[in-house]
């Protein structure tokens, strides 16, 4: 018997104010980021910078957000909205589920389509990691839909990585004032050291 092939390494997405941010472009180029997603409908010239890229372009908010040219799908934000959303957009667009309170919202989030389900806080409001990191190690140790963390430090990053998940979400203070390409890519330097 042949033992279980490891998990790959988990895959990094950016959650940018609406506005985004000068160095999206460095920070894309910095590491193996897998999608964006703004916080409001982004700059039309940094969707198109993260998709030039291969970098899933998102928005967060309900099917009007999607309905922006360009985009690849939208992150939910609100449990409440996913439906509708999911009925609209599916299966041509990516739509993500966060906001949610607790494994059962989760849980009703996978059940329903979601393409991933994400666990923190996406504008890295400190304070709230230790629940972030229990939520989303018990749900990579038991789903298939894949789920993100958000991180706010790098020390939340190598938490996340060390927990199994899937994809770790960057913002705030790892994304501000022109430090996001360096913290890109000491994101995944701890990523690695996390599967060594």
């Amino acid at each position: 018997m042949s033992a279980p092939l490891p998990r790959p390494a988990a895959r990094l997405m950016m959650i940018l104010p609406p506005q985004g941010v000068a160095d999206l472009g460095a920070c894309l180029d910095a590491g193996d980021v897998a999608a964006v997603i703004w916080r409001g409908p982004p700059p039309a010239d940094q969707v198109e910078a993260a998709q030039r890229r291969d970098v899933a372009a998102l928005a967060e908010g309900g099917t009007a957000a999607a309905a922006q040219a360009g985009l690849d799908g939208v992150h939910v934000s609100d449990p409440a909205a996913l439906k509708s959303a999911l009925s609209a957009l599916k299966p041509g667009a990516i739509v993500g589920a966060g906001g949610l309170a607790d494994r059962h919202e989760a849980m009703i989030a996978g059940e329903s389509g979601a393409d991933y389900v994400l666990f923190g806080d996406a504008a890295g409001a400190a304070g709230g990691f230790p629940r972030t990191l229990d939520l989303a190690a018990w749900w990579a140790d038991l789903f298939e839909v894949p789920c993100v963390g958000v991180a706010a430090s790098l020390d939340e990053v190598e938490a996340l990585a060390r927990a199994g998940v899937d994809f770790i979400a960057l913002a705030g203070p790892l994304l501000d004032a022109g430090q996001g390409p360096a913290n890109v890519a000491a994101a995944m330097a701890r990523i690695a050291e996390a599967g060594a």
